[in-house]
């Protein structure tokens, strides 16, 4: 059977250009691709260009349906060297903190909500994942 790379998940957000820009000014992403209105769908890439997400809005489906989410079931992960330092940065830019978890094998993992109450991750681990 042939193997499929991994293109994209796409979330439906009820403002993609600013939820976009913030991940670009804060999460070091980059936008490789745009769509025009209503859409305004947004292709961004992680900072190693592994991984992409695609932020959009469409009116056929509800938006931000992740809020009420607890971050388990859902989140976006980042590496981070400094959990504590880039947590206190993201809440200084408007995430809020959900909380700290500490693993028994020595990984950091943080877990917090984007502006928009999407839930992310910041993930120092032992072992890296790749």
């Amino acid at each position: 059977m042939p193997a499929l790379p991994f293109e994209h998940l796409a979330i439906n957000v009820s403002d993609p250009v600013a939820v976009a820009a913030w991940y670009v000014e804060h999460l070091g992403m980059e936008i490789v691709r745009r769509g025009d209105p209503p859409v305004h769908m947004h292709f961004l890439v992680d900072a190693s260009r592994r991984a992409m997400i695609e932020l959009y809005t469409n009116a056929a489906a509800p938006t931000d349906l992740y809020r009420d989410l607890h971050p388990v079931q859902l989140h976006i992960a980042f590496s981070s060297a400094d959990p504590d330092a880039d947590t206190a940065r993201l809440v200084a830019a408007g995430a809020t903190l959900v909380e700290h978890l500490h693993n028994p094998d020595g990984s950091h993992l943080a877990m917090l909500r984007d502006p928009w109450g999407l839930p992310l991750q910041l993930a120092r681990r032992t072992v890296p994942m790749l």
